[in-house]
């Protein structure tokens, strides 16, 4: 499979991280169905200095392009408006030990 990091930014209005946190489990919905598919290697929420979410990191696999292009049109932090900004690059895990 291909993987990918995904590097996401929210939104920085004043109602970014509430809109954010009623999305939030629709968005671990997802992430728990890409686990059963495989999908899903691993992710987690980029903080501020105050620890508040302000963005995502996941790294995702997909057999093909049209898989990952899927995913991006149904992911609810896209769909809803959470994040701002969304940069997807190949990615290798480095498998070690």
């Amino acid at each position: 499979m291909n993987q990918y990091i995904v590097t996401a930014y929210d939104f920085t209005d004043p109602e970014a991280l509430p809109r954010r946190m009623s999305v939030r489990p629709h968005h671990l919905d997802a992430a728990v169905e890409l686990k059963k598919t495989g999908n899903y290697v691993l992710g987690g929420a980029i903080l501020n200095d105050e620890g508040k979410m302000i963005g995502s990191v996941m790294i995702l696999q997909f057999e093909t392009e049209e898989e990952l292009e899927a995913w991006k049109q149904g992911e609810p932090y896209i769909t809803q408006g959470i994040w701002e900004s969304v940069d997807v690059k190949p990615f290798k895990v480095a498998n070690v030990g």
